[in-house]
């Protein structure tokens, strides 16, 4: 079933480009049967001029409430203009029964700015980036989960140095090596896949409380928190390796000190390269840095593992490493998994054709071949030692699969300017939030803009969660396309609701939420949007009492 979507009056994309329509042959009705109804969830149909098809947009004019939320520059945004007034008063002349005339409307428009009162000025709104680390609480998972893993290294730091723990005090480089082995499996993308999988698994089932399903979700989506922790302890013991080595220079070749200098050296620049704000403002520097440090620092690692395995203190001299009962060193093991866990993705990488068409200045939908399980992300790079991007798969689970990515950076924008017909893949997808729908039974899936594409494939294939659709977005069908349109419309009537902004003008997104979710009796809702909106959902639905999960920082 097509979803076509005709502008009303003028209209803009989510990039300012306008649209002209026929607005003289457009006129709002409702069936009977739904016009004495203000419910959300019902649909209003609105016949075309030239097409005879009906398409369905719900009535939420009571939603049609400014959100708190500012714009940005991410393509999930909803962006407003000054067209976007004009719509909605265009829309309100249509349903009293007056002519279609955009001079008359402006006219009404001039007369009520006139009649108003001189607006307040509008409080300062905070930046983006205080959203991402602030707004979002000062005691989120995420962030407890930090504060444990490190208090629990410092405790253990304190003990070791004052002699209350004397195994930390002879073995605090393996404590460094242990915090980077913890830190590398809560980025692993094949282990994080496998605990993924775990977790629907055993504990996806109706018998299992909401409460503790929930807990779960909460902790795999913060695991960061624990990969940042182990980050910061890693330096703090190293630290505390090296000054122990220093005190003791007899037994420390200067070798195996310079070495482990230099492996904390490149651990500082990496944890300095992942602080929130130059992440935030240096995304691509804190990506390059991040992983040719890391590669180094493993290298590092392996000559260090070598070097103080086959050290003889009591000759001063190097033996020979495979003589050295080196399988029987905790370090030697840890490396392994460390090396492992790192190199694993990396064989994966490939470069396979894909078709690339643009359905807008502002999209572009890629398609690779294979079906994919629905709810897991994929990374495309142009280069894969630069920079990789992760997007949302759409896949019915058989032939192929396709990802839409929004124009908002150097990367995508090419993809609609110049598009390629080869790009970089890892072929071991991974799994992430919207993975998890399939722990509960019934879940309210909420998407601003691009961020529909995670959600789509839960509408093409079976799933083990009933799933109910949230669209908001700006001009459907001009900037997302037949294809994306249809996939949507493909899905039962009663179980989406779709607002184009262009049409409906901006909704209050987190009362539609709550709405829905209580409407739909969802056990949980699940937003992507840019961090406020995602913010002012989870927020909403909490207040009401309904468990709420959107993308943090550090997803």
């Amino acid at each position: 079933m097509e979803l076509p979507v005709s502008a009303v009056g003028k209209s803009t994309s989510c990039r300012g480009v306008a649209f002209e329509s026929n607005c003289d042959k457009l006129r709002l009705t409702a069936p009977p049967a739904l016009s004495q109804s203000g419910q959300s969830g019902r649909w209003v149909w609105i016949p075309r001029s030239q097409n005879k098809d009906l398409f369905n947009i719900p009535p939420l004019n009571h939603y049609l409430e400014r959100t708190m939320s500012r714009s940005s520059s991410h393509f999930c945004d909803l962006d407003l203009t000054e067209g976007a007034g004009e719509e909605n008063q265009l829309q309100d002349l249509e349903e009293k029964g007056e002519p279609c005339h955009l001079e008359k409307q402006n006219k009404v428009a001039d007369t009520e700015k006139q009649d108003q009162a001189p607006k307040p000025a509008k409080p300062r709104k905070a930046s983006r980036l205080s959203i991402i680390l602030l707004d979002q609480g000062l005691f989120t998972v995420y962030k407890r989960l930090f504060m444990v893993c490190l208090t629990l290294n410092i405790v253990a730091l304190i003990l070791s140095s004052t002699g209350h723990f004397p195994y930390g005090k002879r073995n605090a480089a393996l404590f460094a090596i242990g915090n980077i082995l913890a830190l590398s499996l809560c980025r692993s993308e094949a282990f994080l896949r496998v605990v993924f999988g775990l977790a629907v698994k055993l504990f996806g089932r109706p018998w299992v409380p909401l409460f503790l399903k929930t807990a779960i979700t909460s902790f795999l989506q913060s695991v960061g928190g624990i990969h940042s922790s182990c980050g910061v302890s890693s330096i703090a013991w190293l630290v505390y390796a090296l000054v122990l080595s220093l005190k003791d220079r007899e037994n420390n070749p200067p070798e195996i000190i310079a070495v482990a200098s230099t492996i904390l050296s490149l651990l500082c620049i990496s944890s300095l390269a992942a602080f929130p704000l130059v992440r935030h403002l240096h995304h691509n520097v804190f990506e390059r840095t991040h992983r040719f440090t890391g590669w180094a620092a493993l290298g590092l690692l392996w000559i260090f593992v070598v070097l103080t395995t086959s050290y003889n203190p009591n000759s001063k001299t190097y033996g020979n490493f495979w003589g050295s009962n080196f399988y029987k060193k905790q370090g030697f093991w840890f490396t392994l998994i460390i090396t492992t866990v790192i190199l694993l993705p990396w064989l994966t990488v490939s470069r396979v054709p894909v078709k690339v068409s643009s359905t807008s200045n502002h999209a572009s939908i890629i398609k690779f071949e294979g079906g994919v399980q629905a709810g897991l992300l994929g990374r495309i790079s142009p280069s894969p030692l630069s920079e990789w991007h992760a997007f949302g798969i759409i896949s019915n689970g058989e032939k192929e699969h396709m990802m839409l990515a929004g124009a908002v950076g150097d990367f995508t924008k090419s993809l609609v300017s110049n598009p390629p017909n080869y790009l970089w893949v890892r072929k071991l997808h991974f799994a992430g939030l919207p993975y998890l729908i399939n722990l509960y039974k019934k879940v309210v899936v909420v998407a601003t803009g691009s961020g529909i594409c995670v959600f789509l494939s839960f509408l093409l294939q079976p799933a083990a969660a009933e799933v109910c659709l949230v669209w908001v977005a700006k001009g459907i069908k001009e900037n997302f396309g037949k294809e994306i349109m249809d996939m949507v419309g493909g899905y039962s009537k009663d179980k989406v609701i779709v607002h184009d902004t262009a049409i409906l003008g901006r909704p209050n997104v987190a009362k539609m939420s709550v709405e829905a979710a209580k409407n739909w009796g969802a056990e949980v809702v699940i937003v992507t949007s840019n961090p406020e909106g995602s913010r002012d959902v989870v927020n909403a639905c909490k207040a009401s009492g309904i468990p709420a999960f959107g993308p943090i920082w550090d997803s």
